[in-house]
């Protein structure tokens, strides 16, 4: 969200530029954007409004943290890059994450000193985050592909096993751990569901560990992604890294509460972006 389109740039031919323009002058733009993020424009240790507005300081993580996102478990994350692994990212490029005792392909979406102030500013310091081996090459790539096309074939299983049992389960998601450990299940239900015999039945077919999930109406869309009636992404899928208590007090405060439904979004739920005007944000 904080990038600046200028592809337009990629149609000329420009000189005396030894690196992607767009990639340089959005860093200097993050740069500018970290900076300002204090009151005295600085990423100094000790920032008067920091101590003043929030009670308390959080020091400045001087880990190489990049920020990303991948389909399993860990979702949008923190990363780690190891200071003498010479591992250069940037926004798009694939990796490895390596978190306890298993692995994940994840995509990066921040680089650079903006990720440090962010989480400065959310009082992250020194936690265990996940670590990052490498960048993908060819191998990881040919299993990530093969794992995706495991994961299509075992919609069609697991629908079967859900009526031979005779369970209200929808499926939404299903994803393979990258080194293939786990196979998760992400399902929508209207009540809890004793899926105990069904698991069973399941890590017999594929042979490994079986995870079961249930969600919610907007973490189903938030998986699933679409367009809004906006003509964009839905925001939860796009850029929303928590979802916020929507309540029809906001639409109320907003005087738009004059058709209800046209303030739902596709998951049924009031639209996250009612809270986008809420003075407080």
């Amino acid at each position: 969200m904080y990038n600046i389109d200028l592809s337009f740039l990629k149609s000329h031919q420009i000189e005396d530029e030894p690196i992607d323009p767009e990639h340089k002058y959005n860093q200097l733009f993050k740069d500018k954007i970290a900076g300002s993020l204090c009151a005295n424009n600085s990423l100094v240790k000790n920032c008067a409004y920091c101590l003043h507005h929030h009670g308390k300081y959080t020091p400045l993580d001087d880990r190489n943290i990049v920020e990303a996102r991948c389909q399993g478990l860990i979702g949008f994350c923190y990363g780690e890059i190891a200071h003498d692994s010479h591992i250069t990212l940037e926004k798009f490029d694939r990796v490895v994450f390596e978190l306890d005792d298993y692995q994940e392909i994840a995509e990066i979406e921040e680089t650079g000193n903006i990720v440090r102030t962010r989480r400065q500013k959310l009082g992250f310091y020194n936690e265990e985050i996940p670590r990052i081996i490498r960048k993908v090459n060819e191998d990881d790539l040919k299993k990530f592909r093969i794992n995706q096309s495991d994961e299509l074939k075992a919609r069609a299983i697991f629908k079967q096993k859900v009526e031979k049992f005779k369970l209200t389960m929808k499926l939404v998601d299903i994803h393979y751990q990258f080194d293939r450990k786990r196979l998760l299940f992400f399902y929508t239900s209207d009540g809890r569901v004793d899926f105990r015999e069904l698991a069973k039945d399941l890590a017999g077919e594929f042979k490994t560990r079986i995870e079961l999930r249930q969600i919610g109406v907007r973490d189903e869309a938030k998986r699933i992604g679409g367009l809004g009636v906006c003509g964009r992404e839905y925001c939860c899928s796009s850029f929303l890294y928590n979802f916020k208590r929507i309540t029809t007090q906001i639409a109320n405060d907003q005087n738009a509460t004059s058709n209800f439904s046209k303030l739902s979004g596709p998951c049924g739920k009031l639209k996250c972006c009612l809270s986008f005007e809420i003075e407080q944000n």
